[in-house]
């Protein structure tokens, strides 16, 4: 009985310490991406790790870290799921309300662009985003709506630590339909892959209000988006970051739709439960390259 159980925990031992000890593997996102500028700008990261695994998109960079015990990445909290597990930075976990009440500071804003000439149709979906009954779409699905009046602003940020994400749902359900002009039309809307979810979830219920028009969605990155806009390729680029000095001087029009948390995260097996800000610098840059120097 003594060797069975001797056994067992041997077994049990082996299997905490190919999660909790071990090279780290790194993945990070292609150049062109909104998520990856945000990162390193919020994280004060100034050259990647040279060893980092390149993914280009959300669902690459999930579906990754979701087969590999040893990968850490990052996404758009938005699109989080079971699939993996989300890190506390600072011994803050990321969650609408903690970014609401300030306590998150790992966000960014959701940027939409278009040039100086905007359709009836791509300004009456924009119209649409910005609405009462948009932005409930946006926090339906787990993002931070634009609040444009400031004593609203105010109202949200002090009940967020009060309200559950049920109680909001709830709460949205209830919001003023929009009113569609009912312009006809093609929207085409390229860009940013974190954006992209959010962004299928609004052209569903913008086809409700406004059912002669037609929105196409083209998934790439932030920065093909924005040439996209420029270039007349799309109506509308999308950018899961600021727009840069050169896209603005170029004429590009932007827009803040929402705002999201860059989630942290690493595979379910995983038993670490959270970071510094400053771990999560060095595991980027390679200054900390085992996992056993992150214990708890």
């Amino acid at each position: 009985m003594k060797k069975i159980l001797s056994i067992v925990l041997a077994l049990m031992l082996v299997s905490v310490a190919a999660v909790a000890e071990g090279e780290i593997t790194v993945l990070t996102r292609e150049d062109g991406s909104g998520t990856l500028s945000a990162f390193t700008e919020l994280f004060g990261i100034e050259e990647m790790v040279p060893e980092a695994i390149i993914t280009n998109s959300t669902a690459v960079m999930m579906t990754t870290v979701q087969g590999n015990p040893d990968a850490i990445g990052y996404i758009s909290l938005g699109s989080l799921n079971e699939t993996v597990k989300a890190l506390t930075i600072d011994g803050v976990e990321p969650s609408v309300d903690t970014i609401l009440s300030g306590e998150y500071t790992v966000s960014r804003p959701f940027n939409i662009a278009t040039g100086a000439e905007v359709s009836e149709v791509a300004q009456d979906f924009i119209n649409f985003i910005l609405s009462e009954q948009g932005q409930a779409v946006i926090l339906e699905n787990g993002y931070i709506p634009v609040v444009t009046d400031e004593a609203a602003a105010e109202e949200t940020t002090e009940e967020a630590t009060e309200e559950t994400t049920e109680e909001a749902t709830e709460e949205a359900a209830e919001v003023t339909p929009y009113a569609s002009n009912m312009a006809e039309g093609n929207v085409v809307v390229s860009g940013s892959s974190s954006v992209t979810p959010v962004m299928e979830k609004l052209i569903e219920a913008y086809a409700t209000v406004n059912p002669n028009a037609t929105v196409e969605l083209q998934q790439s990155d932030s920065t093909t988006g924005m040439n996209n806009a420029m270039n007349g390729v799309c109506d509308i680029g999308m950018a899961s970051r600021a727009l840069k000095d050169s896209e603005l001087e170029a004429g590009l029009v932007p827009t803040t739709i929402a705002m999201d948390g860059i989630a942290v995260i690493v595979n379910n097996e995983n038993t670490l439960t959270g970071m510094t800000s400053e771990q999560v610098t060095k595991v980027f840059t390679g200054e900390i390259t085992n996992w056993a120097d992150l214990a708890e």
